[in-house]
């Protein structure tokens, strides 16, 4: 019999519904943008395959009418939760004119919508890092009682960005949560190459503030860290590191070639550790995923990537004089 750990966080069976929805309608449209690419149409994907239950269960955990969230280039599942939909982020695949992100000008990854409180990243890894702390210094001299949300691999850890940011927010006890989406590799690197310590939430302790590393594959268990956090950071108690372990279950990008520098036996070996098909067992296990429920769903989603699809392909692009717009004073 399967314990029903989601009631005691004060989840309903439509919140772990919706949950599992958002985590399957991000892997849909990374399959999707993966088959486009490989047939060139759009081109770059940056994979959140593998990371859709930290990036979720996280999400849920939040205000998402009040918090900021500054996503690294992964995060589809995180800005998904907040308010972005599947046809604005094939517009950003497609780098098309009406695409929220950039208006065709970024990459793929760079997630930033200003409605939706979803602050733009930038490429060099971990510029986000010190932005959220800022977010956060501004939401206390306004008096807003918002905490500010920051997402980052385990390579990025590494960054000068980090440690700035992670000790200024301690020391001004900022309401920051700092999550790690730890998914073993830096591009090729992998993490015992990457840091000396056992798990990256070790660092916490240095800045003065609480470390956690949890089963980034389980949503349940990131929401209550990201819970518990989010309520330290409004209490004024200041920030949290939180560690997601997690896999990263394609190549880093479409342009790298993973066989390389891992064992596809390794690859092999993390799929069956899939999150989304360890919470498809949860939820039916306690009989709230029925296979009615999960036909409808899947036909619902598939009719959402499949509109975006054709849509952001037929979208029009920005006209060349646009690519000056935002460069220089007019």
């Amino acid at each position: 019999m399967t314990e029903n750990r989601h009631s005691s966080l004060n989840l309903t069976n439509e919140d772990v519904l919706s949950m599992y929805e958002t985590m399957l309608l991000a892997r849909k449209i990374d399959e999707r943008m993966w088959l486009l690419n490989r047939a060139g149409k759009i081109p770059f994907v940056i994979s959140c395959q593998g990371q859709e239950a930290a990036q979720v269960g996280a999400a849920f955990a939040l205000n998402r009418k009040e918090d900021y969230v500054l996503p690294y280039y992964r995060d589809m599942g995180v800005v998904l939760a907040f308010g972005m939909t599947a046809k604005e982020l094939m517009l950003s695949a497609f780098a098309k004119a009406e695409d929220p992100n950039s208006g065709g000008r970024q990459m793929p990854g760079h997630f930033g919508q200003k409605k939706n409180r979803i602050v733009t990243g930038s490429s060099p890894v971990t510029t986000q890092v010190p932005h959220a702390v800022g977010i956060a210094l501004a939401g206390r001299m306004e008096k807003k009682n918002l905490v500010t949300f920051v997402t980052f691999g385990e390579g990025s850890s590494n960054q000068g960005d980090f440690h700035e940011g992670a000790n200024f927010a301690a020391v001004h006890k900022l309401p920051v949560i700092f999550m790690c989406e730890n998914n073993k590799y830096a591009i090729s690197v992998p993490y015992e190459m990457q840091v000396a310590c056992d798990k990256i939430s070790d660092r916490a302790i240095g800045y003065g503030m609480p470390g956690e590393t949890v089963d980034g594959n389980d949503p349940l268990e990131v929401f209550r860290a990201v819970k518990d956090a989010a309520d330290r950071g409004r209490r004024g108690e200041g920030p949290t590191l939180i560690e997601a372990i997690s896999y990263r279950l394609t190549p880093h990008s479409s342009d790298d070639d993973d066989r390389s520098y891992r064992e596809q036996d390794e690859v092999a070996e993390a799929k069956k550790n899939d999150p989304i098909l360890k919470f498809a067992s949860y939820l039916k296990n306690l009989n709230i995923l029925t296979d009615s429920i999960e036909k409808e769903m899947v036909e619902r989603i598939m009719q959402l990537v499949n509109e975006a699809t054709e849509y952001a392909e037929a979208a029009p692009y920005a006209d060349p004089e646009h690519a000056l717009k935002y460069v220089y004073a007019e």
